[in-house]
């Protein structure tokens, strides 16, 4: 192996989000085994300057803030015959130093972290071409097309038939096709036809997502009883998710314990999000310093999603910091756990607001689930077990 070239749709750092965390710990674990140049999109000027910082570790790095206009996405993906996913993240300044550092000829291998980022691979790369697609995004955009007004509809059903081709495409030209859990990567075997595709699951820092370690007590009075969301919030799965359980499972569990509160915890809440907390027992926090502090004060967490794919890290985290935790079904999909001993699944928001209700009325249950939780995610969901294939998928290429 000579050198590798790391191309991620967000840069890894800071590793504060799910996309970010996972993306962060292949990164570290590539850079153990040959030189790696990173090119990168980045959200803001404060993602870039936290890239920069990485300069020392790497072989290079490029990194630009992504600020195409979403209309002018959609104008490129029409005239194009593309999905909006690849407009969005085209570049000519990308692919122009992605040429130079092939043209180097020091580059055998490339990892690519996001489909997005495919487009950037040349069809005659001969060197080993691994594709980190995490999640089958197609099926994402198909599930927003049964819904909405006739516009949106045509437009997420266009989305994701254009992209359910990118991708199929792609894993036809990479050595290998990963996903995060094997449930996506059985998914994508389904529908692309592929055959070289494998789960690389996700891993948790359980050093650091530890009920016993220190935390910034930002917020030492929490109310009581305490239920938690966490994500990004500007993220439409997360927004549906919190409207739905704060409008509709939320009232049904006032009723039982009229005092509790719904603590919506992450950055960038949407409009949508911010005015769920006019409604009796929702509170919108917004970015927080240090999410275990309110994972610590929760007395149950929840993850109601009604669309999700692959590997939930709010979960994981949750159950490393020991808390019971309330998944929907669709959120449990690719969590390696038993549902009842590790933790509970909701089919239903009736499920969800009973089963939420219980765990508040039972403080024993509360904290056997969150001890087989922990316990489950320190001897399943280390980084280092979760990451052990990149070795053997990495080095079967070598030769080249």
């Amino acid at each position: 192996m000579r050198e590798i070239l790391f191309l991620a749709h967000r840069v890894p750092w800071p590793p504060d989000r799910g996309d970010k965390i996972r993306s962060f710990h292949i990164l570290k674990k590539l850079q153990s085994m040959a030189s790696v140049h990173v090119g990168a999109f980045a959200d803001d000027a404060g993602d870039v300057e936290c890239a920069k910082a990485q300069t020392a570790g790497l072989a290079s790095l490029h990194v630009e803030i992504r600020d195409k206009p979403q209309w002018f996405s959609g104008v490129e993906a029409l005239a194009g015959g593309k999905p909006v996913s690849l407009t969005s993240f085209g570049s000519k300044a990308m692919q122009d130093w992605v040429d130079e550092r092939l043209a180097s000829g020091a580059i055998s291998h490339i990892f690519v972290f996001s489909g997005q980022m495919a487009q950037y691979v040349p069809a005659d790369f001969d060197g080993r071409f691994i594709m980190d697609f995490v999640d089958v995004d197609s099926a994402k955009f198909e599930s927003y097309a049964e819904e909405g007004n006739a516009l949106m509809r045509w437009v997420y059903k266009r989305e994701g038939k254009k992209l359910a081709d990118f991708e199929a495409e792609t894993a036809k030209r990479a050595d290998a096709s990963l996903f995060v859990s094997e449930a996506e990567a059985k998914l994508f075997r389904e529908r692309s036809g592929a055959k070289n595709v494998a789960a690389l699951g996700n891993g948790i820092d359980t050093i650091f997502y530890d009920p016993v370690a220190k935390q910034k007590k930002l917020h030492p009075v929490f109310p009581d009883p305490l239920i938690v969301f966490t994500g990004q919030m500007d993220y439409r799965p997360n927004i549906e998710a919190v409207s739905d359980f704060a409008r509709n499972t939320l009232p049904a569990i006032r009723e039982a314990h009229p005092e509790t509160t719904f603590a919506i915890v992450g950055r960038n809440p949407t409009p949508a999000v911010v005015e769920l907390s006019a409604l009796p027992g929702v509170q919108v926090t917004g970015a927080v310093d240090d999410v275990r502090t309110w994972l610590a004060g929760a007395d149950v967490v929840v993850a109601p999603l009604r669309i999700a794919r692959g590997i939930q890290n709010k979960v994981l985290e949750a159950m490393a910091m020991a808390k019971p935790v309330v998944a929907s079904s669709a959120a449990a999909e690719g969590i390696d756990a038993v549902a009842g001993k590790h933790l509970l699944v909701a089919k239903n928001v009736e499920e969800e607001a009973a089963k939420v209700s219980a765990l508040l009325s039972d403080t024993d249950e509360r904290l056997r689930l969150g001890v087989e939780a922990r316990a489950h995610v320190i001897t399943h969901y280390g980084w280092d077990a979760q990451l052990a294939p990149l070795d053997s998928l990495m080095e079967a290429g070598a030769e080249k």
